[in-house]
């Protein structure tokens, strides 16, 4: 049992981490096959998990954690814009809008944790995305820890439980 949370744990935090790895499938397919082992402990397990590896793009958002110098935009002299700088370059509306938001969520932050709240239990908007907007807004730490762990807890718990909810009805 402490073999298959440890497991959960590491598929969980990797996930948060790398978009391409699915908690939900491992979940469903661990209560699945282990039916005995609670949900409430594989929610839990999840939750801090997904939590945890959240917590680095959050800080990397907010500017506490600086990101390695392969991942930085590199420079070029004398080339064209880009079609992305065109887009969203200095000067753009969409650049001048993303301004005017930047400045609305340093100036209310909380109000990021409704929106963490929803995304973290729902899963729309992606978790991922709220988790970096946190940061940039300057949510504080301890609410996007509580929002993140109690919507992800229900989340993974409902999800952990529904193949015995499943097999009650046959």
């Amino acid at each position: 049992m402490l073999a298959l949370v440890g497991l959960t744990f590491g598929v969980a935090l990797g996930s948060s981490l790398v978009p391409f790895i699915s908690i939900e499938a491992f979940v469903l397919g661990l209560c699945t096959n282990w039916p005995s082992v609670s949900f409430w402990i594989i929610g839990l397990v999840v939750a801090v998990g997904q939590v945890l590896g959240k917590l680095l793009y959050f800080y990397a958002a907010r500017g506490d954690i600086q990101l390695p110098k392969w991942l930085h935009r590199k420079k070029k002299e004398g080339a064209k814009p880009s079609r992305f700088q065109r887009w969203f370059g200095p000067g753009t509306r969409i650049h001048r809008w993303y301004g005017w938001v930047h400045v609305k969520c340093k100036a209310h932050p909380n109000w990021m944790a409704g929106t963490h709240a929803v995304s973290s239990l729902v899963g729309l908007p992606p978790f991922m995305a709220t988790s970096v907007l946190a940061g940039l807004a300057g949510m504080s730490t301890w609410l996007f820890v509580v929002t993140g762990m109690v919507g992800r807890f229900a989340r993974f718990s409902f999800l952990a439980a529904s193949p015995a909810m499943v097999m009650a009805w046959f």
